[in-house]
């Protein structure tokens, strides 16, 4: 109907508005850390040493006591929990009283973070970010069942969107010598658009259960005739003409998705959080911090293109994607350690590509295993497989630290 001809475009809103605190957090981590005082160095020098603040010996590398795995462990581990456990009960809290836990706790990462004075209530203000980033992912990845799978790849594009414009504006503000903190502060309006878009734009359908719980039985039966009329002759065709094979069962079926998926998040995390702090170019015009934050705002222009090119291509292949994925962070690992890069700019062509892959694998992930799987697991494969990425992230992050201990060590 054409009533719901607006749903992709507000679900890229939405998209955008449900990410943006997730990757400030993660582009602002660099400053996060320096803002507490545990930064060993209040400016960059031309020097390519730096002193290792534990031992008090000579590293090559402009260290800080904490690597920047410390804030995305802080943004990624409470979002897993989240993913773990909801797929389970999250069925019982309406989609309503869930998207304003979202806008709570994404408006209490913003004031906590650019108000503290510790590092310790910093990390906090992270994990509100993301505990608003997972819940709102699991419950806007399981709310596109009830909508043509033209809104997922809105929804696809609008978390790429949200890299983009976090990192941009986090980059931009920040070099025009706004200070971290105003910066947060000035982000509180993101949270106000999610209210907006999700509450007084989108249109649902009558069956959809606002503020009611959803029933197991509903899930299970009535629901999947209730969602049937929002899909277009299009879709219905390839349901019939798919049959039993193209359906998989839950929840092998979705492990060879979720696993090479969640291969190639451990990588980008691992280059984006582990060795991105460490690829340091002091004769660069740019500072260290300046420097990091354009690698996070490169990345996430990558993810944002290929996440909205669902329209133009699709690719079935995701383990050729965490294979290509892995290959990048071979390379940076080696880079780190013996420094042949010659400089920054070669940095930023890998990183864009290594955005690339990433959002590619996270789009066609989601897409295949929305049309493969049958009706009535739908909704339910789509909150459980969203578990894949964020369990990579997290295992980078536990990875991340004593590499850069032993890195800083040298």
């Amino acid at each position: 109907p054409c009533r719901f001809c607006l749903a992709p475009a507000i679900s890229m809103l939405l998209g955008l508005c449900n990410n943006f605190a997730y990757v400030v957090m993660l582009s602002a981590a660099h400053d996060i850390l320096k803002q507490q005082g545990s930064h060993n160095s209040t400016s960059p020098t031309p020097s390519t040493v730096a002193l290792d603040v534990e031992g008090g010996k000579i590293s090559r590398y402009d260290c800080s006591p904490v690597s920047t795995a410390a804030v995305l462990l802080a943004d990624i581990l409470p979002t897993l929990m989240i993913k773990f456990s909801a797929p389970f009960f999250v069925h019982n809290l309406p989609y309503g009283f869930r998207v304003l836990v979202c806008v709570a706790t994404a408006i209490a990462s913003f004031l906590v973070v650019s108000l503290s004075s510790t590092m310790w209530i910093s990390v906090l203000g992270v994990i509100f970010a993301s505990v608003s980033a997972g819940l709102g992912e699991l419950s806007f990845l399981s709310l596109t069942v009830f909508f043509s799978r033209d809104v997922l790849g809105g929804w696809g594009s609008g978390t790429g969107g949200a890299g983009v414009a976090g990192a941009l504006l986090y980059s931009g503000l920040t070099q025009a010598g706004l200070s971290p903190r105003n910066t947060l502060l000035i982000m509180l309006v993101v949270p106000v658009a999610m209210v907006i878009s999700y509450f007084f734009l989108l249109v649902f359908p009558p069956s959809f259960p606002q503020w009611k719980c959803r029933e197991v039985e509903s899930v299970r039966g009535r629901d999947s005739q209730s969602r049937q009329p929002l899909l277009d002759d299009t879709d219905e065709e390839e349901e019939r003409e798919k049959g039993a094979e193209g359906v998989f069962t839950l929840p092998h079926g979705l492990l060879r998705f979720v696993v090479p998926l969640g291969v190639v998040y451990f990588a980008e995390y691992f280059i984006n959080q582990g060795l991105l702090e460490l690829l340091y170019f002091p004769n660069f015009y740019l500072s260290h911090a300046e420097q990091y934050r354009w690698y996070q705002t490169l990345y996430q222009v990558g993810v944002l293109v290929s996440r909205s090119s669902l329209c133009c291509v699709k690719f079935r292949r995701i383990w050729a994607l965490s294979l290509l994925q892995c290959v990048n962070a071979v390379l940076l690992l080696l880079s780190v350690y013996y420094q042949f890069l010659p400089s920054a700019w070669l940095v930023f062509v890998i990183v864009l590509y290594e955005g690339l892959l990433g959002g590619a694998a996270y789009v066609n992930t989601f897409y295949f295993i929305s049309k493969e799987t049958g009706d009535r697991q739908r909704e339910f494969a789509m909150v459980a497989a969203s578990v894949g990425d964020s369990l990579g992230i997290a295992v980078s992050g536990l990875i991340a630290f004593p590499v850069h201990r032993y890195f800083c060590s040298l």
